[in-house]
């Protein structure tokens, strides 16, 4: 699998763009998205809706790629097990069930 890096950099090549002119379109400098692509840098959360939509890329897939990058560095960076993520899968559905129930008490 690619990083999230790897992911701009594709994308952005795919629309023949500079790495100015993505960082024009993202308001960072082309310092920014050349750390960003080499995987020195994180691009900030709030920027994933606008990557979304200058790639036409569905949201949830670009969250998808970004946050699983994230998620493996850490994995990697704390020489954790594999099966760090399998526990990290069941306490997600755990909490969005809890918080669908939640909801649907409140409107009840």
């Amino acid at each position: 699998m690619a990083s999230f890096g790897s992911f701009v950099k594709e994308q952005r090549e795919l629309r023949n763009w500079t790495q100015t002119d993505l960082g024009a379109r993202l308001g960072i400098n082309s310092s920014a998205i050349s750390r960003i692509e080499n995987g020195s840098k994180k691009l900030s959360p709030k920027k994933l809706n606008i990557i979304s939509d200058l790639f036409g890329i569905a949201l949830p897939k670009v969250k998808e790629i970004y946050f699983a990058d994230k998620f493996v560095d850490e994995l990697f960076k704390y020489d954790c097990p594999e099966s760090a993520l399998s526990v990290a899968e069941e306490t997600v559905r755990y909490l969005k069930q809890k918080h669908q129930i939640q909801s649907e008490l409140q409107f009840k």
